[in-house]
């Protein structure tokens, strides 16, 4: 048959380990058969970041807002381990915070849900999505070890000559400290993205951050979302029958454990990165959940929101199979399909993605399935390796 058309490429962002080489099966197997795939290509791989002194993700992130729709594969955000393993230049940062930044968006995570995974918290009846702050905080940090006895002080110098000066610590002996920093611009950003999302897929929006705590820092976020919400947001959240409301981020967490879900939940940075975590394992595997980075003025990256997979790569280069569930990498694609479709025009490319993630869902359902889900599974479930689930999926997806 013929290959479903692209007019505008994808950017397409390569990464690093078992998540790399699930990225070329995707391709080879559900992809190329059926779209007349287009990609402007990064390898974001973590010795051709080295190799480039990491100008490669700078240039990704501009290419992501040059053609609007990208898809980028998990990549290494590299330790001290790391940089020895690999024989690093630096320790280079973690290119989704630079892409992020560059970016200035927020970051949306939704489970995946199939029928015989059932929530670990079993109250949970629908899916709850994590907006993610995606600039700042210690993501941007710089930080310092102390030495010994001294002074600490966070000082701010204005472009009039002006200081402003605050004691952090009188240390008397070694330490670490930290400093972090956010801009109201991103700040506002990220607010109207969760509004804007909020309003879009008609389910309530809270929002945590602990200003008891932090009464300047976190007490900001608080105040930009509400004096937004209360200009800009208000009625028509209440035409839409939803509701936005703040509160501490341990309350948060006590109420969402306890809720059906069915919310948006909006958290600050590393907030955002720990909850979406937990709630992904909760709703059944950190394979099983979709992220997309969405901008301010539009543009959209989709990613695998788990890690490289290290454990099972190790496997894969003694020759051995292994049961790496790809399936937030193939929403990844599908994600960037639909919008791209929709952005271009293009129903059929973007109905392509929603009859991909069927067969995705349907194999699951069917009871053929990676590893980690086979575990929690409630029903026959055949475990089978990486390889053997993708081809499952093309069997759907061709008698779809």
């Amino acid at each position: 048959m013929d290959k479903l058309r692209m007019t505008t490429p994808l950017v397409e962002m390569d990464g690093d380990e078992m998540t790399r080489v699930l990225w070329a099966d995707i391709k080879e197997t559900l992809l190329t058969p059926y779209v007349d795939l287009k990609t402007v290509y990064f390898d974001l791989g973590l010795r051709h970041r080295d190799e480039t002194e990491d100008q490669v993700t700078v240039d990704s992130a501009l290419a992501a807002k040059q053609y609007g729709v990208a898809v980028k594969c998990a990549t290494i955000t590299p330790n001290a381990q790391r940089v020895e393993e690999y024989g690093l230049k630096q320790m280079w940062k973690s290119p989704n915070g630079t892409i992020r930044a560059m970016m200035d968006g927020t970051v949306f995570r939704t489970p995946i849900l199939v029928r015989g995974v059932r929530p670990t918290v079993r109250t949970w009846e629908k899916p709850i999505t994590i907006a993610r702050h995606a600039y700042g905080d210690i993501y941007r940090n710089v930080e310092m070890a102390v030495p010994g006895k001294g002074k600490a002080e966070l000082v701010f110098t204005g472009e009039d000559g002006t200081v402003q000066r605050s004691t952090i610590f009188d240390f008397k002996g070694p330490g670490i400290l930290q400093g972090i920093h956010n801009l109201d611009s991103s700040i506002s950003s990220f607010a109207r993205a969760c509004f804007n999302y909020a309003l879009d897929i008609r389910q309530d929006l809270w929002f945590s951050a602990k200003d008891t705590i932090s009464k300047v820092y976190d007490h900001h976020f608080k105040d930009i979302f509400q004096e937004i919400f209360d200009a800009e947001y208000k009625a028509a959240f209440e035409k839409a029958g939803i509701s936005y409301f703040y509160t501490l981020i341990d309350d948060a967490v006590a109420r969402i454990i306890r809720s059906k879900g069915g919310m948006i939940w909006a958290c600050k940075n590393y907030d955002g990165d720990v909850m979406s975590d937990m709630v992904a394992t909760a709703f059944g595997s950190l394979a099983m959940m979709t992220s997309v980075l969405v901008s301010p003025d539009g543009k959209y990256e989709y990613e695998a929101a788990h890690g490289t997979v290290t454990r099972h790569y190790y496997r894969y280069l003694k020759g051995e199979e292994t049961s790496t569930n790809p399936v937030a990498t193939i929403f990844a694609w599908t994600g960037a399909l639909r919008k791209r479709g929709e952005l271009d025009g293009l129903k059929d490319l973007s109905a392509f993605a929603g009859r991909l993630e069927k067969a995705v869902i349907d194999t699951i359902e069917g009871g053929i399935m990676t590893g980690d889900l086979a575990l929690i599974y409630e029903g026959e479930a055949k475990a089978v390796s990486s390889r053997a689930f993708i081809s499952a999926v093309r069997e759907r997806l061709e008698n779809s």
